[in-house]
């Protein structure tokens, strides 16, 4: 039996300059799909192409656009092809794009173009000339909204439970060599019995049984590893409802040999089975 192909999501970003499709791209870009934006005309051909034929699990879902004058004809590139094509289609208020000009002191493409030659006479153009593609599209008005809420909508609409939206990283790192500077969290876990002071245990590692069984067995620390997994849990998802998609936790001891590392190594074993997560031993040697 011949084996059915994965069916292609693309997801095509239009509507008028001003009104954050720039801000929804990165949106997509952080829900897990591969993100073509500005798209020229002359390549087309070959970046549908690239998309539709490509087994690599990177063009399973993807988001592109281009220029508003040739956004019809990407449209129109798309409309027999075997994908999952949907549209979404971003607008504000004529003097809302305006303002947001105004304060970017960016340049209007029609302007650049010299298509128009003012701002006004330039948003006016755009807004006749693309309003027609709203009739297939998904419609999203940006006047009030905030990212956050932009973030929502799109998660609503495009969301994929198979894409990774939301991923931690799990640190260990020695006081002694510094806080890791990317951390969003940091928690000092010095106060637990130190392996190091123990011959048998000291060129040994948290990546070492024998460090792990010494570090956990004692009370304190298991007791503390398990408010610190209530704590993450209960944190996670305040985190995703805020539009976090990346948190990253550091777990410090004296040097970064033993007792952080037996500590991320416990957190990633427990949160991976829920999220995408990576693990890094900072300061680990050899």
């Amino acid at each position: 039996m011949k084996q059915m192909l994965k069916r292609k999501r693309i997801i095509v970003v239009s509507g008028y300059s001003g009104a954050g499709k720039t801000v929804a791209m990165g949106i997509l870009e952080d829900m897990g799909y591969t993100v073509m934006d500005q798209i020229p005309f002359e390549l087309f051909d070959d970046v549908l192409k690239l998309i539709l034929s490509n087994d690599d699990p990177r063009f399973d879902f993807v988001a592109i656009s281009t220029e508003s004058l040739f956004m019809r004809k990407l449209i129109y590139r798309l409309s027999n092809s075997e994908a999952d094509v949907r549209f979404l289609f971003l607008e504000a208020d004529e003097d809302v794009l305006l303002t947001r000009y105004k304060a970017t002191r960016r340049t209007h493409p029609f302007l650049l173009r010299n298509i128009a030659s003012s701002l006004v006479e330039a948003i006016g153009v755009e807004i006749e000339m693309l309003s027609p593609l709203k009739e297939q599209a998904n419609i999203i008005n940006t006047t009030r909204l905030s990212n956050q809420d932009l973030t929502q909508r799109l998660q609503l609409l495009y969301g994929v439970e198979s894409l990774p939206t939301f991923s931690i990283s799990f640190v260990s790192f020695g006081f002694k060599h510094g806080i890791p500077k990317d951390a969003d969290c940091v928690f000092d876990v010095r106060f637990i019995k130190n392996p190091y002071w123990e011959e048998s245990l000291r060129s040994l590692t948290g990546n070492d049984q024998a460090v792990v069984d010494y570090v956990l067995d004692q009370p304190v620390a298991q007791e503390y590893l398990d408010h610190l997994t209530s704590f993450l849990r209960f944190s996670f998802p305040l985190y995703i409802e805020e539009g976090k998609n990346h948190f990253t936790v550091a777990i410090g001891c004296t040097g970064g040999q033993h007792r952080s590392v037996t500590f991320v190594n416990a957190l990633e074993k427990t949160f991976s089975k829920e999220y995408k997560v990576y693990k890094k031993h900072k300061d680990l040697r050899g």
